[in-house]
């Protein structure tokens, strides 16, 4: 950490435009250990923030800050070098349809000389029993639903030992038993591995369950950021409007 960036995620004053403006004026921190859920409806630019933090996209202006360092004229190298730290579980799953569930996880250990083949099978085990999986290891990816892929490529994720991940709309198109399986393993990979993390979600009750901040974009813009309990009490109409439409 440095003095200039005490935050471990930081955007400052972000614009991007593709044909129309998608980030205007954007600024949100998230602080080391944090859960930060990102909500809105579609095309508001969640995506496209979480596109920035990973470095696939630069900002037209303002300044990036990404495991306490600024990013923003960050080349590949410079990149890969964060990319170790922050991982994203992609909605897809992004797994290799060619391996097995374990061998998907086993993947993120081969680059880790400390660990023997004995260690990486252990970790991997560890790893689908703390994602419930454990009889799936030899299972491969088109055996499995899409809840199950998810929690495979977060499992896949944690094997990396990042000090951050981002998950992209980790419960859409999930049934609500396992939406709350999902909740529940990123609450306690949050609370035993004090995992930094932005959550970009439409799930509110998701939100509600795992954020300890919230950013709210709408229009490019961000109309709320602050704790998740001051959300509900919120008087902006947009706000309102979303939250009404969600009861129902």
């Amino acid at each position: 950490m440095t003095e200039s960036y005490p935050h471990y995620i930081e955007f400052r004053h972000v614009y991007k435009t593709f044909d129309t403006p998608v980030l205007a004026d954007v600024s949100f921190q998230v602080d080391p250990g944090e859960t930060v859920a990102i909500i809105g409806r579609s095309g508001v630019g969640k995506s496209v923030t979480l596109g920035h933090i990973m470095g696939f996209l630069k900002p037209d202006q303002g300044r990036v800050i990404v495991a306490h360092h600024d990013i923003t004229g960050y080349g590949e190298v410079e990149l890969g070098h964060i990319r170790r730290k922050v991982t994203m579980v992609f909605q897809s799953g992004a797994l290799f349809d060619s391996l097995t569930i374990g061998e998907n996880i086993l993947f993120s250990l081969e680059l880790r000389e400390d660990y023997d083949e004995q260690n990486r099978r252990d970790v991997v085990r560890g790893l689908l029993k703390m994602v419930d999986l454990d009889e799936f290891e030899d299972a491969y990816p088109a055996d499995v639903s899409t809840g199950y892929k998810r929690a495979v490529a977060i499992a896949r994720a944690v094997a990396a030992q990042p000090e951050c991940i981002l998950y992209d709309e980790p419960t859409t198109m999930v049934d609500p038993i396992m939406s709350s399986h999902l909740s529940g393993l990123m609450l306690r990979l949050k609370r035993q591995l004090r995992l930094t993390s932005i959550v970009v979600t439409h799930d509110l009750d998701l939100m509600r369950q795992v954020a300890d901040r919230v950013v709210v974009l709408h229009e490019g813009q961000v109309i709320f950021f602050g704790p998740a309990a001051d959300l509900e009490r919120s008087d902006h109409a947009h706000i309102r409007d979303f939250l009404e439409l969600d009861r129902v």
